[in-house]
């Protein structure tokens, strides 16, 4: 006499068929799925769009990057004074569309800073100035030295 359990997947175990690896397998399955959904969801918060300084400021407090360039315009457009505080660099940048910023960066200048052609930003901002408070939240995009000579360029390229 065989005892019909009441509930179906009581059924499967029991059933003379019943393959003990296939449960292995699914088990497996399902935890690898469970680790593929959360590293995507770990990198979706990494996601980020690029905002202009104007919707940065309507975003004040929050975390934005915008990218910018350095302001020439002003006399000392890089501030940075090891001595008195070498932990804080202050400048002046642009976007794309002509807004302008202070930029407090609290951490000492990066190098080449004169030179980049852009500069990407990830900071908070606080009235008229963006505040930087991490040492990741600068990232200086500096000119190629090919620019303007193909030649370089070419010579480049078939050397490797």
């Amino acid at each position: 006499m065989k005892i019909r359990p009441s509930f179906p997947v009581f059924s499967l175990i029991l059933h003379p068929n019943f393959n003990a690896t296939m449960k292995k397998t699914h088990i497996a399955l399902l935890v690898c799925i469970a680790a593929v959904i959360m590293v995507l969801l770990s990198f979706m918060g990494d996601l980020s769009t690029y905002e202009t300084l104007a919707s940065a400021r309507q975003k004040e407090g929050k975390t934005v990057t915008v990218i910018a360039q350095l302001d020439k315009s002003y006399e000392k457009p890089i501030e940075y004074d090891a001595a008195k505080n070498p932990n804080l660099t202050q400048f002046y940048v642009t976007d794309s569309l002509g807004n302008k910023a202070k930029v407090m960066y609290y951490f000492e200048k990066p190098m080449d800073m004169e030179k980049s052609a852009r500069i990407v930003l990830k900071g908070k901002m606080k009235g008229d100035v963006f505040e930087i408070t991490q040492k990741d939240g600068i990232l200086i995009k500096c000119p190629s030295k090919y620019k303007g000579d193909p030649k370089a360029a070419s010579n480049n390229l078939s050397q490797n």
